[in-house]
């Protein structure tokens, strides 16, 4: 594909599935903007880019554990660029094994917090460059390891494992997938979430302890191909396991389980 001109923002690109993303758009000719925490580590990656690709490449900081800088990289970027034709948001965590609890300043449990409400409220921020660019994308990396979400402890502060916070958090995800999709219909903003692949052989699983069991490479294939390829335009509010269509969890499908996961994330973001 020739990429020449669009411009995307990959939350999480310094490392693993999203730089690997990265390296493909920017040497289709595509504009990257990457995200990651640390100076140290993203200016190499910057670099990296850069040799790649035949068009710009930025690097942006933030926590996405912090709303407030949440909203500084959707700020700086939008004083910056005047249209957005991808946003891939892939950034994530998993606290697996025995890790305990943790949340941040606010008291969100962290899975939520990064992995859902992070990218939840980016979006809305970056919405009006995503519609300038129309026909745009917005990608949502999800997986396929999904859990309902129990409205009377969305925090997990009765009962809490790493894999429950991470998988419904996931969940929500494809939930706002599925209503902003609704929301945007005939804006030519197109809105997808995917599984890209179980347990990739990325930093996060690795280190972890936990046993890969597919490559990086091929779940950026899939990935790059969602964001980017020209059949999947116009296929909003979908969730695919790869390269075909998916089956979440019963709740995404549950209307007010979803109208109640909007409202919550609004009052928990100030929007």
């Amino acid at each position: 594909m020739d990429l020449e001109g669009k411009t995307v923002l990959i939350t999480g690109s310094t490392d693993g599935l999203g730089k690997a993303v990265a390296l493909k758009a920017a040497a289709a000719g595509a504009t990257v903007l990457l995200h990651g925490r640390s100076r140290a580590k993203g200016e190499p990656v910057l670099e990296e880019v850069r040799r790649a690709g035949r068009g710009d490449a930025e690097l942006y900081l933030a926590d996405l554990e912090l709303l407030d800088e949440v909203r500084t990289l959707a700020a700086e970027v939008a004083a910056k660029r005047r249209r957005l034709d991808v946003l891939l948001n892939n950034a994530g965590i998993l606290r697996a094994g025995e890790k305990p609890r943790a949340e941040n300043a606010a008291g969100v449990e962290l899975h939520f917090q990064v992995n859902y409400l992070a990218p939840f409220l980016l979006t809305r921020l970056l919405l009006p460059l995503i519609m300038a660019a129309a026909p745009s994308r917005i990608v949502n990396v999800s997986s396929l390891g999904q859990a309902p979400i129990d409205f009377e402890d969305v925090q997990l502060t009765r009962s809490y494992s790493g894999m429950q916070g991470y998988c419904q958090s996931k969940l929500a995800q494809i939930m706002f997938t599925i209503d902003l999709a609704e929301e945007l219909k005939g804006s030519g903003v197109t809105v997808m979430s995917l599984h890209p692949g179980t347990f990739m052989n990325t930093n996060m699983v690795v280190g972890q302890g936990l046993t890969p069991q597919s490559k990086v490479e091929d779940g950026a294939r899939a990935t790059f191909e969602m964001a980017f390829a020209p059949e999947h335009a116009g296929e909003t509010g979908g969730f695919y396991n790869q390269f075909h269509p998916g089956h979440p969890n019963p709740q995404a499908a549950d209307a007010a389980a979803r109208r109640r996961l909007w409202a919550l994330s609004e009052a928990l973001t100030g929007l």
